[in-house]
């Protein structure tokens, strides 16, 4: 089941809970807006190439779209409408008031120079900047791109504009980013989980972890489970694997990944084979790296107690309903790697304020919101006597919903 069609059953699924009218949830199910653009650019060697940009404008009931650009050789309109729907329900889960939106450019970053990702940016920002803005679209950085990325888009932007800081988030600090952004997402995993093994009378010190992905968000995690009194035993990327029951000295796997773009030859640990790495026993696995990796095929060889979605739709529903039958609890992905959306609404308010926080500020907010929308969401598991999934959709869905109606959809 692609990312799309597993997002919209989510939705569906949700919709019937709430007993919504099925023409409001036909119309909460189409994008508000869906743009696709040529980008042609001059090479480094003089030669000429083009490539699709895409963005998708989901749903702006509740405030500004909002949503990640990311780059990458895969990126195709089924997964950005995907992605873009999750965005909608993600800001509603976390409160924040904004409504969903995706983006992504097809094309290998690894493969283009600096000077080639810049121009890509730049005439992919040229053809978008009248449907972006401060209050109708804010693009933030996603798989492939980063702060660099964003003030690129910024600084085209602000060619036509003025000088716009608020058009996107996850820039550079120097450019109005916000303290704290980097970790936003890791942080924001860590105090979901948090939150779930308490309600369980636990806490991180003593679980052990298990964390596909050592990107921003897996090794920010990482390091900040580990700083809590957490074990974490196992940690893949694309370069490999590796495992040491007695746990993982992250600092120093940070370090090595740095110098060597990747966990591969770590002797911290032993290799294991990375395609294992979800079957791995544990107490809390997360992945936090690609959708689609828990699916029929793996989901009865899960040895774990507690799965935190950091990645987007990383679950088939297939396995959901397995893992589910096995007893493990899943915290979804619209709620556990929220973080790093509401950090970006934190830079959002801070640069049209014209005021910065401190990065104490940023993080307790952080808590405070995390911690928040974890209640709000067994508030709904506990009045629709669902389970922890349907309780975030049906949470994030009913706001949406409600601000449609309040502002008039049958107007």
């Amino acid at each position: 089941m692609n990312a799309l069609a597993a997002t919209s059953r989510n939705f569906k699924q949700a919709a019937k809970l709430l007993a919504l009218d099925s023409k409001l949830e036909k119309s909460l199910l189409i994008p508000f807006r869906e743009i696709k653009v040529e980008c042609t650019i001059p090479k480094d060697d003089g030669t000429l190439a083009s490539y699709v940009g895409f963005r998708v404008q989901h749903d702006n009931a509740r405030g500004p779209m909002k949503g990640g650009i990311r780059y990458h050789h895969e990126v195709e309109p089924d997964e950005v409408n995907a992605l873009a729907q999750l965005m909608t329900w993600k800001t509603a889960v976390a409160n924040i008031p904004y409504g969903g939106a995706k983006g992504g450019i097809g094309c290998n970053p690894g493969e283009l120079s600096i000077s080639e990702l810049e121009r890509l940016t730049r005439v992919f920002t040229q053809k978008i900047h009248d449907l972006i803005g401060i209050h109708t679209d804010v693009p933030a950085p996603d798989m492939g791109t980063n702060s660099q990325t964003m003030a690129w888009i910024l600084d085209e932007y602000s060619k036509f504009h003025g000088y716009s800081p608020a058009v996107v988030t996850g820039k550079p600090v120097d450019l109005g980013g916000s303290l704290g952004r980097d970790a936003a997402t890791g942080r924001g995993v860590l105090f979901a989980t948090e939150a779930l093994l308490a309600e369980h009378g636990k806490g991180i010190a003593g679980q052990r972890f298990v964390i596909q992905g050592f990107g921003n968000v897996g090794s920010w995690a990482a390091q900040l489970i580990t700083e809590a009194g957490g074990k974490v035993i196992a940690i893949s990327d694309v370069t490999g694997a590796v495992k040491n029951v007695n746990g993982l000295d992250i600092a120093q796997l940070v370090k090595h990944s740095a110098q060597n773009r990747g966990i591969k030859g770590f002797n911290g640990g032993d290799a294991i084979d990375p395609n294992s790495l979800l079957t791995e026993e544990c107490d809390v696995l997360i992945p936090a790296a690609l959708g689609g990796v828990i699916n029929k095929d793996n989901a009865n060889d899960i040895k774990t107690k507690y799965i935190i979605e950091a990645a987007n739709h990383p679950t088939d529903p297939e396995a959901d309903e397995i893992l589910s039958k096995k007893g493990v609890l899943i915290l979804p992905d619209i709620l556990a790697n929220s973080g790093g959306v509401t950090v970006s609404y934190f830079e959002w308010v801070q640069n049209i304020q014209g005021f910065m926080w401190n990065e104490e500020k940023v993080n307790a907010e952080l808590r405070t919101y995390m911690t928040r929308a974890f209640g709000d969401m067994k508030q709904m598991c506990r009045s629709h006597n669902c389970d922890l999934r349907m309780g975030a959709f049906t949470l994030g869905v009913n706001r949406v919903a409600r601000a449609t109606v309040l502002r008039g959809w049958e107007a």
